[in-house]
């Protein structure tokens, strides 16, 4: 059974609340990532970070546009899926070239020595491996992810375009 669309007031209601929660949260870790990364020496990760950030900033932008009941801020919302996706997507790839092996504790080279024997690898080749895993999925979960926030709002926009037209005659 099928339900009935979403009132236009209720549809801009929830894509702004979640346009707030998804850019805040955006920019949020983006700078939590780039500060961290920054103070490593890690500039390459850095400026990932503020890409990140930039994305969430791009979304926020359009809520706002939204809430002065400008249509355009759909684009924005829409826009900074993709964007966000690339940066993502940039990280990964540069993970995934540029491996790097962090120092171990003791405890978990204990573990770690033991997955890989299990696996018939050296340590060295088991890392290898898990990196690859690691940011192989974090890329696929994004791409759902970001793409579906990008259908999502792509769904919402004549919806919100119609309630920003009636808020405009009112």
């Amino acid at each position: 059974m099928q339900q009935p669309p979403l009132l236009p007031d209720v549809a801009l209601a929830r894509v702004l609340r979640l346009a707030k929660l998804d850019g805040t949260g955006a920019l949020v870790l983006g700078t939590i990532f780039a500060l961290v990364a920054a103070s490593a020496g890690h500039f390459p990760f850095a400026a990932i970070g503020l890409l990140a950030a930039g994305a969430g900033a791009v979304e926020l932008h359009g809520a706002a546009l939204l809430r002065q009941a400008d249509p355009r801020g759909m684009n924005w919302l829409i826009a900074s899926q993709p964007f966000l996706l690339l940066v993502i997507f940039v990280y990964c790839a540069v993970r995934l070239w540029l491996v790097e092996m962090p120092p171990m504790p003791e405890q978990l080279q204990a573990l770690l020595a033991a997955g890989a024997a299990q696996w018939h690898m050296s340590i060295e080749n088991y890392l290898r491996v898990l990196n690859r895993l690691t940011y192989s999925v974090l890329a696929v979960a994004s791409l759902f992810f970001q793409g579906g926030m990008m259908l999502y709002y792509l769904r919402r926009r004549k919806s919100v375009e119609q309630a920003l037209a009636a808020e405009d005659h009112v």
